[in-house]
């Protein structure tokens, strides 16, 4: 299986471009890891029966589905293989090819709301591909805080659409100002991730199969052009 292409930069892939002479930023997603002996263990994509995308599971998790025969439809070719025990009776080992999508059995409700990922400063980094959104610093190479646009001081709420990644500096030198009376304007609109967004950000490891399955289902203004 050939690992999926990169998606474009989180400037193009949300519309707002950078501020001239700003550092581009990187990459929006990362890059997705091909299946193999020495790779590390993929993570399963978990959706229910009518395909409503879920959450990532362990192989192990996985597994116990298959086992339980509670699987009902797969996505892609077999991507981990699971060595269980030798039957006494026949002398053959148990083994389970685990598809990179699994839908399972049961109740499913299309008319459940998305979930909303929780905002943790590991998750607002890594939508803001771990650069400050007022200099573009690496935050990579130095410590990132997280920044509230409109500061709490003015009734700014703790929420997805009003932090963004900053470094300590700019952090420091914004202050309780809002990025107009700081002028330090943003070099991007913060957002609230979907929830495929979210499992794209927070998987490192993510097979083709899984990529392509999730890029159809991103929201029309996140997908890549071309």
């Amino acid at each position: 299986m050939e690992p999926a292409p990169p998606h474009p930069a989180f400037a193009q892939a949300r519309g707002t471009a950078p501020l001239a002479g700003s550092p581009a930023p990187a990459s929006l997603w990362p890059a997705p890891t091909p299946r193999g002996p020495r790779g590390p263990t993929p993570r399963l994509l978990s959706l229910d029966a009518h395909g409503r995308i879920l959450n990532w599971m362990s192989w192990q998790d996985a597994a116990c589905l298959y086992a339980r025969g509670a699987v009902a439809w797969t996505l892609g070719d077999p991507c981990f293989t699971v060595h269980g025990g030798v039957n006494r009776w026949t002398g053959r080992q148990s083994i389970i090819a685990l598809a990179p999508i699994i839908a399972a059995k049961g109740h499913a409700n299309a008319r459940v709301p998305e979930p909303t990922p929780a905002l943790t400063n590991h998750a607002l980094f890594a939508r803001d591909q771990w650069i400050c959104l007022y200099c573009g610093a690496d935050g990579r190479r130095m410590p990132l805080t997280r920044d509230h646009v409109l500061p709490t001081s003015k009734g700014g709420r703790d929420v997805w659409e009003n932090v963004v990644s900053a470094c300590i500096h700019c952090n420091s030198r914004k202050g309780g100002r809002t990025p107009q009376q700081a002028g330090m304007p943003l070099l991007a609109v913060p957002f609230r991730p979907s929830w495929v967004e979210h499992l794209i950000l927070s998987n490192r490891h993510i097979l083709a199969d899984q990529m392509a399955f999730l890029t159809a289902h991103l929201p029309k203004r996140a997908r890549p052009q071309g």
